[in-house]
């Protein structure tokens, strides 16, 4: 709640600011008011039910009910994805009518989901949903975005930046589902209302970029859930398959793998910001160049991490000695 109160705050306080100087039009013809109307009507209903979950408890097909009704919401008031860029060209794909409606739809169900999905350890999504915000604002400015996905970015960067202190291991607070729905539902908002009315096609596929981690965990989980569980309703099903899980199972610890997909997540941000500026060969550079260092230093993470729970099992060992000669005198 802190998280979305902050939001509201910004975002209320620059609506004000921008609107006396003039440099958005909200009762223009982009009817931005609307769209803010309903922007904000899809945060109430998915906040007060994920609220509800957080405090009692409800199914997850109820909290898919509300995604998909906030979702409604917001497309009905005007916030669409009307065209989809054809990847490293300048030609888009034009979308109109029904089909419009479901992937947008789609793709709000879709990256609230993400986000949620990935709030396994402390400051995990509220950090990597910060990083993709900062990401994000970079692409807006380079390519010119409307104004009003710059207001409404910031604000949710800032709102964070004031949470993550507080969430970052070991965490005072927690994000519980009201503020990693609201996070994930925000990002696929802003992120449709960035990219609308562009003059660069590969910016629309930016966002999909800098979300990349959760929305390939995501696909994994659900594919992974569906294959384990021989039906769909195991999609609903927690388990211990997802990244995080992962790499602590590798032997990281909970604050070590926070910070490597904090940077999984800063590489493919800055990727799609090289991409958008500076073309496709410097972005695939500056990808090799990356998968280089890791590859370098992946041996002598492993070799840390090994001499790491060596060192702990001789510590375990010498212990039990140390009792099993105390027993003895």
């Amino acid at each position: 709640m802190a998280v979305i109160a902050g939001f509201f705050v910004s975002v209320i306080y620059l609506i004000i600011t921008t609107s006396l100087e003039g440099k958005i039009d909200f009762f223009g013809e982009d009817s931005y008011y609307l769209k803010l109307i309903g922007f904000f009507a899809g945060i109430l209903v998915l906040g007060i039910t994920c609220f509800i979950d957080d405090s009692k408890g409800i199914p997850s097909l109820v909290k898919l009910a509300a995604q998909i009704v906030a979702a409604i919401i917001v497309v009905v008031c005007g916030i669409r994805i009307e065209d989809i860029s054809i990847p490293f060209t300048d030609g888009k794909i034009v979308i109109s009518g029904v089909f419009s409606y479901i992937i947008t739809i789609c793709w709000i169900v879709g990256i609230t989901n993400a986000i949620n999905l990935i709030d396994g350890l402390d400051g995990l999504s509220s950090g990597v949903t910060l990083i993709s915000c900062l990401s994000l604002l970079m692409v807006f400015a380079l390519n010119g975005s409307p104004l009003i996905a710059i207001v409404l970015i910031t604000a949710l960067a800032g709102a964070l930046v004031g949470f993550l202190p507080f969430n970052f291991s070991p965490a005072k607070t927690f994000i519980g589902d009201t503020g990693s729905n609201f996070m994930g539902f925000a990002l696929a908002i802003i992120s449709i209302l960035g990219v609308a009315k562009t003059y660069t096609a590969l910016v629309l596929i930016a966002p999909i970029i800098i979300l990349g981690m959760p929305i390939f965990d995501t696909i994994f989980a659900i594919f992974r859930r569906i294959i384990k569980g021989k039906s769909l309703k195991a999609v609903f099903q927690p388990d211990k398959g997802h990244l995080h899980h992962k790499l602590m199972a590798k032997g990281y610890t909970q604050k070590q793998a926070v910070l490597i997909m904090y940077g999984i997540t800063a590489i493919l941000g800055m990727f799609a910001v090289i991409l958008l500026e500076s073309g496709i060969w410097k972005a695939l550079s500056f990808a090799l160049l990356i998968i280089a260092i890791v590859a370098i230093g992946y041996k002598d993470m492993n070799k840390l991490l090994s001499d790491d729970l060596n060192d702990e099992k001789t510590t375990d060992a010498n212990e039990i000695d140390k009792k099993h000669i105390r027993k003895q005198d």
